[in-house]
């Protein structure tokens, strides 16, 4: 076991440094277990600490196990794995916080591991189950070979985050920390959302290897893989606006506008295809469509600026910088006028010839209307992008 001296050193002894957060919900069987443990941690490391137990509705003996150990109890009523740990950080008297699960798969008699780490300047300490080892039936093959690796990846390119195992329940934190992360969801992705909160709020983050061993309850697991599976998805791509809107949406403008570019005068032959009126419709469809996500995109991010911090020196910080409503008005109104303008050039000349046949202008007429609703749908969005950022700016 690791040894924290230098924290005990400088700490005053009725001072607690340490407060270990359990979620519980009917863990009588291994609560008592657990929370032995982290009071023999203390011990060894020489610290003051304290245990508390988020009781989240348990109808069995958990709370009078808890209390019979010495163990601070914090009710919350609202469900959720998040719920009780919020409520139960919220009342944590500890500089230093160490949360893990309160049915004894986790070692708590290894947080002095995690205390040191942050001994160290970390301000987030994760653990790693791949890294420590994962004993026999301790986890799913669905989570250990799909789930956990397949979540982990998205987030860590998604948010750029150099962390392997972003829902390893064993963690430790300082509470100044814990306020800069603004952790709110309820369920179980509040492990991913306090990995990705810690990073963008610029807190330094690692890992160390932990070991994951079988859980000892004779109940069903709460965790539900796909539910909770798609908790974590929902949540990460919520708040990646570059993944979810303007990556896609941009690449589907520049291939529509692209498209429409290319059909704007007539058919092509390309090859034993002809691409005609009806690969035309489909470069209008994913041009517009297209443009209404980047917009999203672009309103997304700057509502996901409370989590998030704009940074001036940015792309999209620039592009606030610059962006005023009657920009976007003039940018929106020069498409809708030019489109516009094509269309009644065209219009004329069918009435100048004597409403004959229009089959040769109807690809640059299709593009022209698409280009005016571009325009338009600019304009309009320009007025809510405007009140928002106003918003952010207050």
């Amino acid at each position: 076991m690791s040894s924290v001296v230098p924290l005990a050193d400088f700490m005053p002894s009725r001072e607690i440094l340490v407060s270990a957060v359990m979620p519980c919900l009917n863990e009588e069987k291994t609560l008592g277990l657990c929370i032995e443990k982290i009071q023999r941690a203390f011990d060894e490391m020489g610290i003051a600490g304290e245990v508390v137990v988020a009781d989240n509705g348990s109808t069995d003996c958990s709370v009078e196990i808890a209390e019979s150990h010495g163990a601070r109890v914090v009710h919350e009523r609202r469900k959720g794995y998040g719920s009780a740990l919020l409520a139960g950080i919220s009342t944590a008297r500890g500089r230093i916080v160490i949360m893990a699960d309160a049915d004894d798969s986790y070692d708590w008699a290894a947080l002095g591991d995690f205390v040191r780490k942050i001994d160290e300047g970390y301000d987030l300490v994760m653990g790693n189950r791949f890294k420590g080892g994962i004993e026999p039936g301790a986890m799913p093959p669905l989570h250990r070979y799909l789930g956990n690796p397949v979540l982990s990846t998205l987030a860590r390119v998604m948010y750029r985050i150099p962390i392997n195992d972003f829902h390893c329940g064993m963690r430790a934190f300082t509470r100044e920390a814990f306020e800069c992360m603004n952790v709110r969801t309820a369920g179980m992705e509040f492990a991913t959302e306090m990995v990705v909160c810690a990073a963008q709020a610029g807190l330094r983050i690692t890992e160390i290897p932990t070991r994951l061993y079988p859980d000892k309850r004779d109940r069903p697991p709460h965790l539900r893989s796909f539910r909770d599976g798609w908790r974590h998805l929902r949540f990460m791509l919520t708040y990646a606006p570059d993944w979810l809107y303007l990556t896609p949406g941009g690449l589907m403008f520049i291939l529509g506008m692209a498209g429409m570019a290319v059909l704007a005068s007539g058919p092509v032959q390309l090859g034993n295809f002809n691409l005609g009126i009806h690969f035309l419709a489909l470069a209008s469809l994913l041009t517009l469509l297209g443009a209404n996500i980047v917009g999203f995109g672009l309103l997304a991010r700057l509502i996901n600026a409370r989590r998030n911090p704009i940074r001036a020196n940015s792309s999209f910080g620039q592009l606030l910088s610059w962006f005023t409503l009657e920009r976007g008005l003039i940018i929106g109104g020069a498409f809708a006028v030019l489109g516009l303008s094509i269309d009644l050039w065209l219009l004329i000349e069918w009435i100048t010839s004597g409403f004959g046949d229009m089959a040769g202008t109807v690809h640059l007429a299709f593009v022209a209307t698409t280009i005016m609703l571009l325009g338009v749908n600019a304009a309009f969005a320009s007025f809510l992008f405007n009140m928002l950022r106003d918003e952010h700016s207050k």
